[in-house]
């Protein structure tokens, strides 16, 4: 049996539109890349209830949307474009979501104000779209139409400076972006100055201004990538690509700012190879931490104390190639993790009681996948 044959036969048969009450709807962003298997963004229906997840449906057909954010009102969803040309106005695009099929409909796109564009977010408000610009290393942030469309960028930040790795370090190269529940503060991990840059926003003028402290140090040539707050909001993490570790900091919810407490390795001991790190969440219970290694090609599970500091669990394989980004349903019993370079997104078991992930032997094919988002169906 192929792997393509291993892939389809695994994937549940539900249908995209099926709904139910532990059913989720999955947006998959992917890498369009000439020679790939991907069109654009998929969705595929998961159920929470017994892990099931339907084969892969292209609900909309643009270019290398690598990553998603969904509107809080359920009823658009923004993306970027890796590859654009923001001389061309382009770069961020929005679209309006089919509550019953899932399919998506341009709206709109404009520029991101800057090369690669890589991450971005809805504010709680749903009154602006926050990016990240990884090629020329800026934040923009663009005010949004009732109507869900996208206007031109109301702020602007070039981030400035160096560390010290000379070939991929030689200038800023913010990596993501995340927000506190309450709305007040954005956090800019930038690979490129070994920094988490913490931002207020003002979300009635669409407006980013540095903090005070306006940043928090890294390991020098960690670089660090994604970014995930604890859901008690005392700590946060951000995983380092470049070290393959991650970073906990403890966190002061009242002034943004963020104090490092640990620097912990998301790799076996002793194991020699070429590695990345790519995403890092926690569990909704706040009990575990996961992250996952690209070239170790796994996803490193960690419990967290009652003080925010890690302690390593296990390395669990993806079951693919690449593992560039995943996501723990709603529920928090499962997790899916998307490969790259296998295009397979496979589903894991949670175990509540250890952090451990063990496969369902569920497995879809999708191409390229880089960005997995859940919507209640």
């Amino acid at each position: 049996m192929t792997r393509r044959d291993f892939v389809a036969s695994t994937a549940a048969a539900i249908p995209l539109g099926a709904a139910g009450k532990s059913e989720f709807r999955v947006y998959a962003g992917t890498y369009t890349r000439k020679g790939g298997k991907s069109k654009g963004i998929y969705a595929l229906t998961f159920d929470a209830a017994n892990g099931k997840l339907s084969n892969a449906e292209l609900v909309a057909e643009t270019r290398d949307p690598s990553f998603l954010t969904i509107h809080p009102n359920r009823k658009y969803l923004y993306a970027v474009d890796e590859s654009a040309d923001p001389k061309k106005g382009v770069g961020l695009s929005a679209f309006e979501m089919d509550a019953a099929t899932g399919k998506l409909k341009k709206l709109n796109e404009v520029s991101s104000r800057g090369t690669s564009p890589c991450h971005l977010l809805v504010d709680h408000t749903g009154k602006n779209v926050v990016l990240a610009n990884y090629g020329s290393g800026s934040v923009a942030a663009f005010p949004l139409e009732a109507d869900g469309r996208l206007k031109e960028a109301a702020s602007f930040i070039q981030h400035e400076g160096s560390s010290i790795d000379p070939r991929r370090q030689k200038g800023p190269h913010a990596h993501s972006v995340n927000i506190t529940p309450d709305n007040r503060f954005i956090f800019v991990a930038d690979l490129g100055l070994d920094q988490v840059k913490v931002y207020k926003l003002d979300a009635a003028k669409c407006q980013l201004s540095p903090n005070d402290p306006p940043f928090a140090k890294v390991h020098p040539g960690g670089g660090p990538r994604h970014f995930n707050l604890h859901p008690s909001l005392k700590y946060a993490y951000s995983n380092s690509e470049m070290g393959n570790a991650v970073t906990a900091f403890s966190f002061d919810k009242a002034k943004g700012a963020l104090t490092e407490i640990q620097y912990i390795s998301t790799l076996p001991a002793g194991w020699k190879g070429v590695s990345h790190t790519a995403e890092v969440l926690c569990h909704p219970t706040g009990k575990f931490l996961y992250c996952s290694n690209r070239g170790h090609d796994s996803i490193a599970v960690f419990t967290i104390g009652k003080d925010g500091k890690l302690t390593t669990v296990e390395q669990t394989p993806t079951q693919g190639k690449t593992p560039r980004n995943f996501n723990i349903d709603p529920t928090g019993r499962y997790l899916l993790a998307a490969n790259q370079d296998s295009d397979n997104i496979v589903v894991f078991s949670i175990d509540q009681k250890t952090g451990k992930l063990k496969p369902t032997g569920q497995s879809v094919e999708v191409g390229a996948p880089v960005c997995l988002k859940f919507l209640r169906v």
